[in-house]
């Protein structure tokens, strides 16, 4: 492809440039730099309990060395099972620390998702909540994992009373978290050269085929998207901020935006491990005065509800991303609260974000911004997938920057359809401005996004038609003021047999995450077909 103009950067917030340099080492190496600078700095705020920068750095150097003297080697692969507890961010530094590959998983995961990302990356150690050991049990026999360790929510509370407290070496099984760190408390880290150029990350994603894979995330693409994020955000302060970590942290939003970003300007992680209950979010960014809210339109649009977030007057910004930001929920949270909100855009294969609006400049309605520092963006024709076109035209978004994936793991096949002469072609269908301001129109495939995270119909469709009332199924999702998007599925029942809405959803609850779930349920004589006889999922969400 021709090297595109970049009108955007006529756009660009002041202090905002438009090509960076990027340090060569490890991601983890952005927290040994925010413990030296900010060493009695809160790191980590947890049910108002915290931990400093320096003591952060030193637990990540015990976790280090108990993976190490478990016989874990550079290069093998630790999944995280969690939610926003201190021990993800302790297990996720400590491992890369260790010189281990991340796999962070989902932890509303059932047992066939928690088995087969496990199988695909081959793990050998997971970090997962006691409260899932039943589950695990039937999981792990056919996957590699030789370690499995397991922790508590209060597990977090006790490392913050008694962060260096001493153990000797564990003999339960499974082995416990807090354990282990007893027995390595105030051990050096295993000595291990690690290049920006090793792996770091394998990251569940549908990519733009609708079916799960994972991509892989080295420590040079994450510091990138790090640095390019944090260069973007030139108004954040160092050393004084407050970031709101209600993102899944096992999601490349959370933890690059909330986590990475925020301990390279060594903010404070008020971390929220379920934020769900929008009344007591609210009142916890209001009681531990977050600056910063990196969020989905979900969140903002449950928050802009709540009475406590007229109080929440230290919000300075708030990003938006994983999903369409309607302008209605845009203009109530900005109304309720004062702070500004802008929307931005990302896949799992770039590491994350690669468009956002301006911080301080101009925000249009309804466009994911501007390409960041570096980024490359142009729309290209849907006939031939190579074309660039003008702007206006409707095509495919095609991206190319230091942050994207090397490809897809063991899938050598989806990666060269995925990336071509060094672009990625993300599967989204949009335009460009004549100012450079991005916008997106539609998918080229039917992956649904709720609340960020990804659905895929097909996956959906299996479950529900297993039922042995059911005919046939399809599943799309579905556009709701109050959700964004959403799972809806269509349902042709069987000559004779009958089923409710609810039986549909239950049976979907037992089988997969609640996400994944249909929302809404339908039922119809028969599918619209084409002549083919491929289901038009399109007319199905044409009729809503």
């Amino acid at each position: 492809m021709p090297e595109p103009p970049k009108p955007w950067l006529a756009r660009y917030d002041a202090g905002v440039p438009p090509t960076l340099a990027y340090p060569e080492g490890p991601l983890c190496a952005l927290l040994d730099e925010a413990a030296r600078r900010w060493p009695d700095r809160t790191a980590l705020i947890y049910q108002g309990a915290t931990l400093s920068y320096a003591q952060l750095g030193a637990l990540t150097d015990a976790w280090a060395a108990a993976l190490a003297a478990l016989g874990l080697q550079p290069g093998d692969r630790a999944a995280l099972l969690l939610p926003n507890l201190p021990q993800f961010v302790i297990g996720f530094y400590g491992a890369l620390k260790a010189g281990l590959v991340i796999v962070p998983l989902n932890p509303a995961y059932k047992e066939s998702e928690v088995g087969f990302y496990l199988e695909l990356t081959g793990a050998r150690c997971l970090l997962a909540p006691a409260a899932a050991l039943p589950m695990l049990q039937n999981a792990l026999p056919r996957t590699q994992v030789m370690h499995l360790i397991l922790t508590a929510p209060e597990d977090g509370l006790e490392l913050a009373r008694r962060p260096d407290l001493p153990g000797p070496f564990p003999t339960t099984a499974p082995l416990r978290f807090l354990d282990l760190l007893r027995w390595q408390s105030g051990a050096r880290r295993p000595l291990v050269a690690l290049s920006a150029d090793d792996p770091a990350l394998l990251a569940a994603t549908g990519g733009t085929t609708g079916t799960p894979k994972v991509a892989q995330g080295t420590h040079r693409s994450l510091v990138a998207n790090t640095v390019q994020f944090r260069r973007w955000a030139a108004p954040w302060a160092e050393g004084s901020e407050v970031m709101a970590a209600v993102l899944p942290l096992f999601h490349l939003f959370g933890m690059i935006v909330a986590m990475s970003v925020g301990v390279m300007i060594g903010a404070s992680l008020l971390l929220i491990a379920d934020p769900r209950d929008a009344g007591a979010l609210a009142a916890a960014l209001v009681e531990h005065k977050a600056t910063l809210l990196p969020a989905v339109p979900v969140m903002f649009h449950a928050l802009s509800r709540q009475a406590a977030t007229a109080q929440m007057r230290s919000l300075r910004w708030a990003i938006s991303g994983a999903a369409a930001l309607p302008a209605p929920v845009k203009a109530a949270f900005e109304g309720v609260c004062g702070a500004r909100l802008v929307e931005g855009y990302g896949l799992t294969e770039t590491m994350v974000v690669t468009h956002c609006n301006p911080l301080q400049g101009e925000n249009r309605p309804g466009s994911i911004g501007l390409p960041l520092p570096d980024v490359e963006a142009q729309i290209v024709s849907l006939e031939d997938g190579a074309s660039p076109l003008p702007p206006g035209g409707l095509g495919e978004l095609v991206v190319r920057g230091p942050a994207l994936m090397t490809g897809y793991y063991a899938r050598p096949a989806e990666t060269a359809m995925a990336l071509q002469g060094g672009w990625l072609r993300t599967g989204d269908v949009g335009r460009m401005d004549a100012d450079g301001y991005f916008y997106l129109a539609d998918r080229l495939k039917d992956v649904i996004k709720v609340g960020g995270l990804q659905v895929w119909p097909r996956e959906v469709e299996d479950v529900i038609v297993t039922l042995p009332q059911v005919a046939e199924a399809a599943v799309a999702g579905v556009s709701r003021p109050e959700y964004g998007e959403t799972v809806k599925a269509w349902v042709a029942l069987k000559p004779g047999q009958a089923l409710s809405p609810e039986d549909v959803r239950a049976w979907c609850l037992q089988q997969m995450a609640a996400y994944k779930a249909p929302r809404e349920v339908e039922f119809v004589a028969q599918l619209p077909r084409s002549a083919a006889g491929k289901v038009l999922r399109r007319e199905l969400t044409r009729r809503g």
